[in-house]
């Protein structure tokens, strides 16, 4: 029998220069192979409780009301011998009190300068992509999230676990009323294309914690959008709504650049995990996301809804990625025809992109937040700057774009991907210098200071 040739890799939308897309891959895979480690989990309360008074100063204010004053009172109120038992209890750091030690090393390893560059540049990033959907111009109308409008903190440390974030909804437990985001610490030095993930971490799971009802009003919509097509996708997708909608919210902050870097994060781990750097094509019942492929395929659909003019190129590039690993689609044990799947993605891309939400007042996510030409020109000036080594971003720019561009100078045949790195980091920490917010300012987020254009940035 006839080996099946994988396709040839497609061509890159004109004028884009994505040649070193296999050493990227190549990067991530080896960032989420370590086993490095961040710093070590506190286990004694007295020690924890103090490291936490002494840390506190070192936050804006907004994050020592909201975050480092709630976490100390609701540590003391709960006692040592609690916290000792909620430690024995969820010995994986999974439940409760792995949000309890994140929330705290979120606190400490700013006041304790551990990997301070990295860590400036990674929060630049998470709170520019919240900022972005909590101050757009459009938000005009839509009330702000109910459950929190604070940027989440960042961290990092649990190298086996990958990019994830407790969103608001989970960290109230502690008194909290923002959220936190994790990278493994080995994205602290390498594997830029990654840190486009945090669009899918902040800009979606975050954003949808803090909406209520937005994630089960667009579940209930799925069937509505879906039914006709069959083959049980409507339930499929709608079981699957978080992990499908932040991917779009993801796309919306940061253009097409987030559905190409959640295709090298998905390859990269399953070269990891010895299937080779494919895209899988089955999506079990009991995986919360959806299948590899079909992601990519919800990607391209959801960038031919964005109103910039590479649209179109961008969107059947990622379309012919998705579809270059082959085999048929199985989901939740069905085997799917391509074109129905195809179908079932671009309904999906739709509804998440332009239904009118009750939720948010009437207002669809694409009108809140999107990716325009202006945002590519931006990325393109900030490229430039990359190239030059500049640490002063262009007027208008923000972390979004800066990411964005350090992800296609990345991309680059025969790129410097270390020094890439090192020159995007830089610059992002010294935005992050610039903000009004960690510069002390009483202020929540930098949109406070300076109303951000709309939609996009």
């Amino acid at each position: 029998m006839p080996v099946r040739q994988r396709p040839a890799r497609p061509l890159p939308p004109p004028g884009v220069d994505l040649g070193g897309l296999r050493a990227c891959t190549e990067a991530v895979a080896r960032a989420a192979a370590s086993r490095r480690s961040g710093p070590e989990d506190p286990g004694a309360f007295r020690d924890l409780l103090a490291r936490l008074e002494a840390a506190r100063g070192g936050l804006p204010p907004v994050y020592r009301r909201e975050v480092a004053d709630p976490l100390r009172r609701a540590l003391s109120a709960r006692g040592g011998r609690a916290f000792q038992a909620l430690l024995r209890r969820d010995p994986t750091r999974e439940g409760e009190a792995g949000v309890l030690l994140d929330l705290a090393q979120a606190i400490l390893q700013r006041r304790e300068a551990y990997r301070p560059e990295a860590t400036a540049a990674l929060q630049e990033v998470v709170s520019d992509l919240y900022d972005g959907f909590l101050s757009a111009e459009d938000r005009r109308g839509v009330k702000p999230p109910d459950a929190g409008t604070t940027p989440p903190l960042v961290k990092w440390g649990r190298p086996g676990s990958g990019p994830y974030t407790w969103p608001v909804d989970a960290t109230r437990a502690w008194g909290a009323r923002a959220g936190v985001v994790n990278l493994p610490p080995a994205y602290a030095t390498g594997g830029l294309v990654a840190w486009t993930a945090l669009g899918h971490e902040t800009g979606g799971h975050d954003i949808l914690a803090a909406d209520t009802g937005l994630a089960a009003e667009f579940q209930a919509r799925t069937a509505e959008a879906l039914a006709p097509l069959g083959h049980g996708l409507a339930d499929y997708w709608a079981a699957r709504m978080d992990e499908t909608a932040s991917d779009v919210l993801g796309i919306l902050n940061m253009g097409p650049l987030a559905g190409l870097g959640l295709l090298v994060l998905l390859r990269a781990l399953n070269l990891n995990a010895g299937a080779g750097p494919v895209l899988g094509s089955e999506g079990p019942a009991d995986d919360p996301h959806p299948a590899d492929r079909l992601r990519g395929y919800l990607a391209a659909e959801t960038v031919a809804l964005l109103p910039f003019r590479g649209r179109t190129a961008w969107s059947r590039y990622l379309a012919a990625e998705a579809g270059r690993d082959g085999g048929d689609l199985v989901l939740a044990g069905a085997r799917i025809p391509l074109a129905v799947a195809r179908r079932s993605a671009r309904g999906m891309a739709h509804l998440l992109v332009h239904h009118r939400a009750r939720a948010l007042e009437g207002h669809a996510l694409g009108a809140i937040q999107t990716w325009r030409d202006g945002d590519e020109a931006k990325v393109a000036a900030l490229r430039e700057t990359l190239r030059l080594g500049g640490l002063t971003a262009p007027a208008g720019c923000y972390a979004a774009h800066a990411l964005a561009a350090g992800v296609l100078e990345s991309l680059r045949r025969r790129a410097d991907l270390d020094g890439v790195f090192g020159r995007t980091l830089a610059l992002l920490a010294a935005m992050h210098a610039d903000n009004p917010v960690w510069a002390g300012r009483n202020l929540r987020h930098r949109g406070d200071a300076l109303r951000r254009p709309s939609p996009g940035r």
